[in-house]
């Protein structure tokens, strides 16, 4: 068995205040390099409200602080250590010199509206915030940007999933098939509402 598979059965034993706790522990050990799936954790945190191991609006709260400040967290490393930390092995499986080039070209051309982006994008997150920190943005950028993308994700997800109720699991499997294909089509829905925002401000 599996860290995360161990920490997924320990929570669904849990009830209350450890409940989130264990939640918000683990989201937040997710930004020191906890190998954690983010996404899994939320379905399966949010699937249990239906069982009422936890309830929404708090599962909500203590869900946004934690992605926050493991996003943070990321960020932070990268404002650090740059691409100094990229000289060690470790690091570089997990983010390959190129990897971290083209996600600060992409940056340099967006600006910090890929931050916001990136919530919705499982496998470009810890890249983008990481490449955000070494190019020396502000914190508050990060903390608004990615504070705001969780805002909107996480109710969705959480009312999401117990709309769905027993019937979750199917619909997200059902997701991932197109997984390729949603989430660039979002991500382009949102530069381009951000773009038009900024031209309309500008004018």
């Amino acid at each position: 068995m599996t860290l995360f598979d161990s920490v997924m059965a320990f929570l669904q034993s849990l009830q209350g205040l450890p409940a989130y706790a264990l939640l918000f522990a683990v989201l937040v050990g997710s930004g020191f390099g906890l190998p954690m799936n983010e996404d899994i954790l939320l379905l399966v945190a949010a699937a249990l409200t239906l069982k009422g191991v936890m309830e929404p609006l708090p599962l909500i709260a203590v869900a946004w602080v934690g992605l926050v400040i493991a996003a943070l967290l990321i960020f932070h490393w990268g404002r650090v250590f740059g691409t100094r930390l990229l000289e060690h092995r470790a690091a570089t499986r997990l983010m390959p010199p190129e990897r971290l080039a083209a996600t600060q070209r992409l940056m340099q051309r967006w600006g910090p509206a890929t931050i916001f982006m990136a919530r919705f994008m499982p496998g470009v997150r810890t890249a983008v915030y990481f490449a955000a920190g070494s190019l020396k943005m502000r914190y508050r950028q990060q903390v608004l940007y990615d504070g705001a993308a969780a805002a909107i994700e996480l109710p969705l997800l959480v009312y999401g999933v117990r709309y769905l109720g027993g019937r979750w699991e199917q619909v997200v499997e059902q997701l991932q098939r197109f997984q390729g294909v949603l989430l660039p089509a979002l991500a382009v829905l949102v530069i381009g509402f951000w773009l038009y925002r900024r031209h309309r401000v500008r004018r």
